[in-house]
């Protein structure tokens, strides 16, 4: 066993030491698990950042902690909200002119896209228009409803007034 040692370039203590640390992680990792099984059967949207929170592992840190749960299967799928803000009926679709474009200034190529926001039972929508070279807002509106009058074109005409547009601009947007 000397030799193994020599040629690992480590000594007996230091390789049963971390022998030992191996085992007593191991050990409390497998209490571990049994406690967030109790957890979980109790809690079962509980999101493993919170359990880390309530248990307080000494020997694992957060990050830690939930990759130990995600290989334990303990993993919480995300309830995605979904808010429909396109009404795709009747609507006539363009080429994507971006496709093999390079951009080398400004104001030659603007994007736009909406998002939407909720306060209360009630959805507000935000528009915002791009330069996409300069990554700078040149245009922007905010509405309580979907309707081009309220939203692309108020963020339009701002764009407008604040920069000078150059022939040949596109405006692309994702519907």
């Amino acid at each position: 066993m000397n030799l193994i040692y020599r040629l690992a370039r480590v000594s007996k203590q230091s390789f049963h030491q971390r022998r030992g640390r191996q085992l007593s992680f191991s050990e409390q990792s497998s209490q571990l698990l049994l406690q967030v099984r109790d957890i979980r059967e109790n809690h079962p949207r509980m999101s493993s950042r919170m359990m880390h929170r309530l248990l307080r592992p000494q020997h694992m840190g957060r990050d830690r902690f939930e990759a130990f749960c995600f290989e334990n299967g303990f993993k919480v799928g995300v309830k995605r909200s979904f808010h429909r803000t396109t009404n795709s009926l009747g609507v006539t679709r363009f080429d994507n002119l971006l496709i093999d474009y390079k951009v080398t200034g400004v104001n030659q190529v603007w994007v736009s896209d909406i998002t939407y926001y909720r306060i209360g039972e009630k959805f507000y929508y935000l528009t915002f228009i791009l330069d996409l070279y300069s990554r700078f807002i040149v245009g922007h509106s905010t509405s309580s409803n979907l309707s081009t009058e309220d939203t692309t074109i108020p963020a339009l005409r701002m764009a407008l007034k604040t920069r000078v547009a150059r022939k040949g601009l596109i405006i692309h947007s994702d519907g």
